[in-house]
């Protein structure tokens, strides 16, 4: 007897800090059919992924690919290829992502120092400075440009100052803001910079754009003892990725092709275009929260457009809201993470997911949802706020 389980998954509006909503051309594109990994087509399609990523990175770096995995797949690339046992490493700290960024460095066998920043401010350049100066030959600086846990944007440029000063190299995570905010590594001078498919590329998770400086590659190149991963070991992800073409793992072939087309989708909208749009959607959303009387977690002026922090207003269930918005609406917030856990929602406009129809219905529903937990929400005044703001 066969058992045949059913496989109906609902459609959702996805607003949380991703995955975010899929365009149909990534949607069919992972329905193309299987090519080999070493497929002189399917390694064309590699090479136009290599190029558009470059793109999109806003780099001319040679070392430009993607690592098979989710976002934190190119965290741990970047942290495992570049630390070596002993060597310090100081990483800014302003939500949960900083923190992981910390481990993964130690499990390296770096000599971390963490300069941590409060959940919902900027990461604490001060702070950093005053870090890398104490410890003295520091080999890397970590910071998170967009803080997934706090909806918080950090200000690369002068980081990447510090790190020229100190003769360190400079880590960025941008997973949550690559092609929904400006991304321009040879502009910012980075170092090492790495994002995933799921959040503003707009394509399932399963693979990590990242990208080296040839400063980057030469300490890799230059390392006493091999990397501690050898999945994810650069030096062998290249030789793939070039034209050596040389085996190392079979690549995900459908992901490689989602990857092509949300790659092609953020060109073909055009970078400025595309950032305004999030820029656009995520202020009035913003905005129209603050008219219904909620209040903004994020400092002022460093709230990403993309991924907004709300504070949960007293006396209302964070998960009966959720809940609902779910159930009634198919609306995905996401929950606080870490300190922000039960504090916060987060609230996200990503790719397909960031436009005026979902502002205005995220609105509507959590204005009436909230009604129902008796806040007071002033639904006509945040539809009306993000309306003009859409306009």
């Amino acid at each position: 007897m066969s058992f045949s389980p059913s496989f109906n998954p609902p459609t959702r509006i996805l607003m949380g800090p991703g995955p975010s909503g899929a365009h149909p051309r990534v949607l069919k594109a992972m329905t193309a059919p299987i090519l080999g990994h070493l497929d002189p087509e399917f390694l064309k399609i590699m090479d136009e992924c290599n190029d558009m990523l470059r793109a999109v990175m806003g780099t001319s770096n040679r070392i430009t690919l993607a690592t098979p995995g989710t976002g934190t797949s190119g965290m741990e690339a970047a942290v495992m290829n570049l630390v070596q046992p002993g060597e310090k490493v100081v990483v800014g700290i302003c939500g949960y992502f900083g923190e992981r960024i910390a481990v993964m460095a130690e499990r390296a066998g770096g000599v971390v120092t963490r300069v941590q920043a409060p959940w919902g401010s900027p990461t604490d350049l001060a702070g950093v400075q005053a870090a890398v100066k104490a410890a003295g030959n520091v080999k890397l600086i970590g910071i998170v440009h967009a803080e997934t846990s706090t909806g918080v944007q950090t200000p690369v440029e002068p980081f990447v100052k510090l790190a020229k000063d100190s003769g360190a190299l400079l880590l960025v995570d941008c997973v949550t803001s690559l092609g929904g905010v400006p991304v321009t590594v040879d502009a910012w001078g980075a170092d090492a910079v790495y994002s995933g498919t799921q959040k503003c590329l707009s394509a399932p998770p399963g693979m990590a754009p990242l990208t080296m400086s040839p400063a980057a590659w030469d300490a890799i190149k230059a390392r006493e003892v091999p990397c501690n991963s050898w999945y994810l070991d650069l030096s062998l992800l290249e030789a793939y990725w070039d034209e050596r073409r040389a085996y190392h793992h079979t690549a995900p072939i459908s992901m490689v092709y989602a990857l092509h087309e949300a790659l092609a989708l953020v060109l073909d909208e055009g970078l400025e275009a595309r950032w305004a749009r999030h820029e656009k959607n995520g202020r009035a959303l913003q905005a129209g929260l603050e008219a219904m009387g909620l209040v903004l977690h994020a400092d002022a002026g460093y709230r990403l457009p993309v991924l907004t922090t709300v504070r949960i207003p007293e006396g209302v269930n964070d998960a009966e809201v959720r809940g609902a918005l779910l159930h009634r609406h198919g609306i995905e917030f996401g929950g606080g993470l870490g300190d922000l856990r039960a504090k916060v929602w987060r609230i996200g406009l990503m790719g397909e997911s960031s436009n005026p129809g979902n502002v205005l219905l995220a609105l509507r529903s959590l204005g009436n949802i909230l009604r129902e937990q008796g806040f007071k929400a002033d639904v006509r005044a945040a539809v009306d706020t993000a309306a003009t703001g859409l306009a």
